[in-house]
């Protein structure tokens, strides 16, 4: 067994990040017998759901409140196994408007690796709140556990600057710690000529785009069933796009020191493909559209 890869997967909130990352797990397990343990650190604890097939399990947090204090836990308590032997662990968060989610993550993970939870391991993978590069989240990278991130986007203008801003975050910890840019996904909205657009911003951001994954509602289908697209039906063309994007994250050797570009940057290439327009041509179509509405 080689040594423990860390990884990570950010994105903006509502891309696609969890159904994502399990979907990929779920492969990296049974097509390549990795072992694998998710922790997951968003306080919504719906991280693990497909794998476990149920609606959440119990936090880290939740259960160290009930019993006092994190060291009354042993690790049956907070790690089930799931779909293809996948681990998993839900780190939970604090109450709405209070604390700071961050604690709960890094409380977490100390008690894991205290208690021996990461061997045997080959992976294990943090997926990580919405585009919020704070302290809290930023976490696996501030404290030099996550070392490889990926990004989930998409074609869209939003998915982007959350991409671009998770890119400054990785680059103002991967001189202190190991933390790189392991490539960005995209997880396709169905965007005019999106692979074209994320793998121009990839190479802007000194990185790759690591695997397109097509929209297909066979993802919706799984889901409702609180399964990944693999359990749910293996030789589903989709599965196979899981399936390489486990064999490209497996295999990737390109881990970089992303550049995060500017705004007006990333604004121009917006426009350059079509997501945004310039302000002269969206008035000409305000203009026209209030003269036909005369």
């Amino acid at each position: 067994m080689g040594k423990l890869r860390q990884i990570a997967f950010y994105g903006k909130g509502g891309i696609g990040k969890s159904t994502t990352s399990q979907n990929t797990l779920a492969q990296l397990a049974t097509s390549f017998g990795q072992k694998i343990m998710i922790v997951g650190c968003d306080p919504k604890a719906d991280s693990t759901r497909l794998v476990l097939n149920t609606k959440a399990q119990q936090t880290v947090l939740h259960l160290a409140a009930e019993r006092g204090t994190v060291e009354d836990l042993e690790l049956e308590d907070v790690v089930a196994t799931g779909f293809g032997g996948i681990q998993c662990v839900e780190s939970g968060g604090p109450e709405p408007g209070v604390g700071c989610a961050g604690r709960g993550i890094i409380t977490s993970i100390n008690f894991l690796e205290e208690q021996g939870a990461y061997e045997g391991l080959d992976f294990v993978s943090y997926d990580v709140l919405g585009d919020v590069v704070c302290g809290g989240f930023a976490m696996p990278i501030r404290e030099n556990k996550a070392q490889e991130i990926y990004i989930v986007c998409s074609g869209e203008m939003m998915a982007m600057y959350a991409a671009n801003n998770i890119a400054r975050g990785i680059l103002k910890y991967a001189s202190s710690g190991g933390v790189r840019l392991g490539g960005l996904i995209c997880n396709s909205r169905n965007t005019d000529r999106e692979d074209e657009l994320i793998m121009e911003l990839a190479r802007r951001l000194n990185t790759q785009m690591i695997h397109f994954v097509p929209r297909n509602n066979v993802v919706q289908h799984a889901e409702l069933r609180k399964m990944t697209v693999t359990q749910y039906n293996p030789d589903h063309a989709q599965a196979a796009e899981y399936k390489k994007l486990a064999e490209n994250i497996l295999y990737n050797d390109m881990m970089t020191i992303p550049t995060p570009i500017e705004m007006d940057e990333l604004e121009d290439l917006l426009m350059e493909y079509g997501v945004i327009e310039d302000d002269e041509t969206a008035l000409k179509k305000l203009e026209a559209k209030e003269a036909a509405a005369k």
